[in-house]
């Protein structure tokens, strides 16, 4: 009997005891991981070096170091995070509504679990503390498959949630590690739709496509972040670039960091040459249309700048580093692109309309913004854009389960099922209807 299904047949097994679990077990199972984790946080990041040290040797890129990197604050912010999800009020089993038929049955809809979750994730090993906070407050078992990359640090964590879990009710396998880290064990898990209910791919989009075209069992997808800001024309400049700035520099790494930055032509050279200024180190990639509106070098906007732009010209020199970002002309495969660091890519557009049309088409529907002051704009582009998430006068940075409020997240939806956007305990619950009669027949 292979691994996976060992694993999955106690997964299975655990359901019926996660749902006997109280609420109170659960919490205490959860703050003691909690207090775990902030114990044991020089043995984490122990463990978190040799994965750090055989990625550096397997030459992964700046952006999945950082995703695989638990530091101090990460572990602590995991440990937060827990002890939020332990004070959510209990979901299970919460009705959601009910009505009595006209024979007199009482019909009830209450939140259920779904059941055995399998989360397929890359390079993060905080996820696999958030999945199986999540997993257990909502009552569903977990199978969790992170990547190779961080397989030293995920059997720590695993192995401590269990180890401290078990000590107060945690029934055993209810929270599993595939350990395996061949291609295969994916390939093989995806189909045990006999023991797994839903499975949520976490990872890049050829690791998704795989699962979506392979997998025998339903599939929440989490989308990749290719997210987009508009700036309008009656945008406040300089708060504009605070925003653009946060979510481009603030951790390029993650899926909601903004890749392509739309100028209305009004404003377009006056924010490009701000954002030219600011953003340190952050290559931009421009369209060639912007590009032919900015000029060939500085000098020959520089009529169109505030005084206090001025000085810019000594800053800023296209296609060459310096103290403020690099400019390059785009390629058309730059926008749509996820880039995953400090690269941004920039274009104008004539207004609101385009702006929404430009986003829909190009966009993973994962989170996209306006930065504007006229209300009928930006209430036009919040109803018009079809993301999981969209924001006014805000960063993208916020798409989160913790900024959100939920603990942690599972992933971010970008799909249009009953989760979409950052998914906390209430996305992972289903319902059942219960019917209470007396003796009725049809």
């Amino acid at each position: 009997m292979s691994e996976i299904l060992n694993i999955a047949k106690a997964a299975k097994a655990s359901c019926e005891q996660l749902l006997n679990l109280s609420a109170q077990a659960k919490s205490q199972i959860l703050n003691a991981v909690a207090d775990e984790l902030v114990r044991q946080k020089e043995a984490i990041k122990a463990a978190n070096l040799l994965d750090l040290k055989a990625g550096e040797n397997a030459g992964l890129s700046v952006a999945l170091l950082d995703r695989l990197e638990l530091t101090d604050a990460r572990i602590e912010a995991m440990a937060n995070g827990v002890r939020e999800v332990a004070k959510f009020d209990e979901v299970v089993g919460e009705v959601l509504g009910g009505w009595r038929h006209p024979n007199g049955m009482q019909i009830t809809k209450i939140r259920v679990p779904l059941g055995v979750l399998g989360i397929i994730y890359e390079s993060r090993p905080n996820v696999s503390i958030d999945a199986a906070a999540l997993a257990l407050k909502s009552g569903n078992a977990v199978i969790l498959r992170g990547s190779a990359a961080a397989i030293s640090s995920n059997k720590f964590l695993v192995n401590l949630f269990n180890e401290t879990g078990v000590k107060f009710g945690l029934p055993r396998g209810a929270v599993a590690l595939v350990e395996s880290t061949d291609k295969e064990a994916v390939g093989e898990m995806i189909k045990m739709h006999e023991f797994i209910d839903v499975l949520i791919p976490r990872g890049g989009k050829n690791l998704k496509d795989f699962i979506i075209q392979n997998a025998t069992i339903p599939v929440i997808e989490t989308g990749a972040g290719v997210c987009h800001i508009f700036v309008d024309e009656s945008a406040d400049v300089r708060e504009a670039v605070e925003i653009i700035k946060n979510a481009k520099t603030q951790r390029p790494s993650t899926c909601n960091s903004v890749e392509c930055v739309l100028l209305h032509e009004r404003v377009a050279v006056k924010v490009l040459t701000s954002l030219a200024r600011e953003l340190d180190g952050v290559q931009l990639r421009v369209h060639e249309d912007l590009w032919a509106k900015f000029g060939e070098n500085l000098g020959e906007i520089s009529g169109d700048l505030d005084a206090n732009l001025s000085g810019l010209k000594a800053e800023v020199k296209i296609g060459e580093s310096s103290n403020g970002a690099q400019l390059v002309k785009a390629d058309e495969s730059d926008f749509g692109t996820e880039f995953l660091s400090l690269v941004l890519a920039v274009k104008c557009v004539s207004g609101v309309a385009e702006a929404v049309s430009y986003i829909n088409s190009h966009s993973t529907h994962h989170s996209d913004a306006i930065l504007s002051r006229d209300y009928a704009n930006i209430e036009r582009f919040l109803n018009a854009v079809d993301s999981a998430v969209v924001y006014a006068n805000a960063s993208t940075r916020f798409s989160d389960g913790g900024e959100f409020g939920f603990g942690g997240e599972i992933g971010i939806s970008t799909q249009k099922l009953h989760a979409r956007g950052p998914m906390g305990v209430r996305e992972l619950t289903t319902s059942k209807y219960v019917v209470r009669g007396d003796g009725q027949i049809r």
